[in-house]
């Protein structure tokens, strides 16, 4: 039994050399790698964008709603039964200036004014005779004498107080008559401007009486589009000097009723004198002439309606020589990834303004200057970038070196 165990033995020691011996050999042979050349380091692959520097005009978005310019309700000014209906005073009607609406029956203040007529001519009849009397009452002043009554009795002798008496009963005829004609005129209820129905109150049968609701219409000749805008925006914006001008051009789009491409063009109207109460932004009006489309060259242009939330576009005025960049390569702190020499330059910039797409800047910044729009990793001063333009040309000259 012994004999068998040191057998064993012998045997492993035997393989367990063997196994030492092969594994020694492929160590020894095993082949050493030979470096072939110097390491290099790989710059990062950057976009870049040259800026320019010069005279811009730039643009700022805000948003508005559209409202009218000449609004009015329709008050009945007498009392009485409408009788007519104009077929266009419907809501969504088009009226014209002095067009009647509606008419209020008539017959009783066509009494009035003729009683109000013949109270009148009997005024002025009264005047007549009363004049007859002022000439004899003169005639006989005349045989008396001018010297031998005072003043105050001359005045009585001349009946001076019945001609003023009667001089007074003519006016208040003359007033009655006045008020009678314009009453009788207020029956017919007329547009007051060209305008857009809005809604209406009263129709044939309707009994009216004065400051009673007749109806609301909107002037169709321009309507104001009310928008906000940052407080220090205001002083590159161009208003009119007089209500008749014309302020910086403004385009006006609605991105959610209206087709693609469509749009309106309105201008500059004024500022209001105070701010929004929630947004603390200033308020300003844009006029839009012929909003609702009438005129032939705006004809195949969407209609504006009164509420109606739109965009708008103000070009404002052109600036000084400044640098040019699109805002969304402004970083952190307000500076500029800039390649420079093959390697990355953070600059700290000054922005004289940011409008809807672009920052102007005055300092930090130069004509010409590559800036980097893509982002990267590492953000370090000087570390070294490249462009796809710059790998394309390496990779052809290694290519024309390998050939030769």
């Amino acid at each position: 039994m012994k004999r068998k165990n040191i057998f064993i033995v012998i045997i492993c020691g035997i393989i367990l050399l063997i196994a030492s011996g092969v594994v020694y050999v492929i160590f020894s042979t095993e082949p050493t790698a030979q470096s072939e050349g110097a390491t290099k380091t790989s710059a990062m692959l950057v976009s870049v964008t040259l800026v320019n520097e010069g005279q811009f005009t730039p643009e700022f978005i805000a948003t508005g709603t559209v409202q009218p310019v000449e609004e009015v309700l329709l008050n009945a000014m007498v009392s009485g039964q409408v009788i007519e209906r104009s077929v266009d005073f419907v809501p969504g009607g088009m009226v014209r200036k002095g067009q009647v609406l509606l008419k209020i029956d008539s017959a009783d203040y066509q009494y009035e004014l003729d009683l109000r007529k013949s109270e009148l001519l009997q005024a002025q009849s009264d005047l007549e005779l009363e004049m007859g009397r002022q000439k004899i009452a003169q005639q006989d002043l005349a045989l008396v004498g001018n010297d031998s009554i005072s003043d105050d009795q001359k005045f009585l002798v001349l009946r001076q107080p019945q001609l003023n008496a009667i001089k007074a009963q003519i006016k208040l005829a003359e007033a009655n008559y006045n008020q009678a004609q314009l009453n009788l005129d207020r029956t017919s209820v007329k547009a007051p401007f060209d305008a857009h129905v809005i809604s209406q109150a009263v129709t044939v049968g309707s009994r009216v009486s004065p400051g009673g609701n007749l109806g609301k219409l909107v002037g169709t000749h321009e309507y104001w589009v009310t928008a906000t805008i940052p407080i220090d925006k205001l002083k590159w914006l161009s208003f009119p000097s007089s209500a008749r001008g014309n302020g910086a051009p403004v385009i006006i789009r609605n991105y959610t009723s209206w087709q693609e491409g469509q749009f309106r063009m309105g201008n500059l109207y004024n500022q209001i004198g105070s701010l929004d109460r929630q947004t603390r932004l200033a308020r300003i009006l844009i006029r839009v002439p012929d909003p609702l489309g009438y005129q032939s060259r705006n004809r195949s242009k969407p209609k504006l309606l009164i509420g109606e939330f739109v965009e708008v576009r103000i070009q404002g005025r052109k600036t000084e020589e400044l640098v040019k960049l699109n805002r969304d390569y402004i970083r952190t702190n307000q500076t500029v990834w800039v390649m420079e020499e093959g390697k990355l330059a953070i600059r700290k910039v000054s922005i004289e303004l940011l409008d809807a797409e672009f920052a102007y800047i005055t300092e930090g910044l130069e004509d010409g200057e590559s800036v980097v729009t893509s982002n990267i990793s590492t953000v370090t001063e000087g570390v070294p970038l490249r462009t796809e333009s710059e790998t394309t040309n390496n990779s052809i000259d290694s290519t024309q070196q390998n050939t030769k």
